[in-house]
């Protein structure tokens, strides 16, 4: 028979791999509640600590992603910490107005904007808006890799008992 608590833990491990491409839904979270509401209905006895660590270290894995590659990627492209702040404040604002394409373009009109304005250099600007913009979808495909990772795993695992 199938416990209902695990049937909650696997569908906050599927919300997790759909939070990582769905704006201001944080995907590594969820997958990590999925994984320790199971192991806290077991009193602790499942998945075993190894397993448990490495699904730990994937969902952390996953928030940094989510957190980070974006701010990351923007400074690697010759961004400002100001510029970064800007743009992910504006594509905030535009994902809850437009949806995904407005996170794009604002991302990157915002990025390319500020550093034109910072330095004048339209070459340089574009860059900087390219790598930010690259850098979040490169980030949103890491967080689908590890939280299906996270999922898959688990699936596996409870098959495998």
């Amino acid at each position: 028979m199938v416990d209902a608590v695990a049937v909650v833990a696997v569908a906050l491990l599927v919300g997790g791999v759909v939070g990582t491409v769905v704006p201001l839904v944080p995907g590594g979270l969820l997958s990590l509640s999925g994984v320790y509401l199971y192991w806290w209905h077991t009193d602790f006895a499942e998945p075993g600590l190894v397993v448990l660590g490495v699904f730990t270290v994937l969902g952390l894995a996953t928030i940094l992603a989510e957190y980070l590659a974006g701010a990351v990627s923007a400074r690697v492209g010759g961004a400002s910490w100001l510029t970064t702040v800007a743009a992910a404040v504006v594509g905030i604002v535009l994902v809850l107005v437009t949806g995904p394409i407005g996170l794009l373009v604002g991302l990157f009109g915002t990025v390319f904007l500020l550093e034109f304005v910072r330095d004048g250099d339209v070459d340089r600007s574009t860059r900087s808006a390219f790598y930010a913009t690259v850098g979040m979808l490169a980030s949103t495909a890491v967080q689908v890799l590890l939280t299906a990772t996270i999922l898959l795993g688990f699936v596996v695992w409870a098959l495998l008992l």
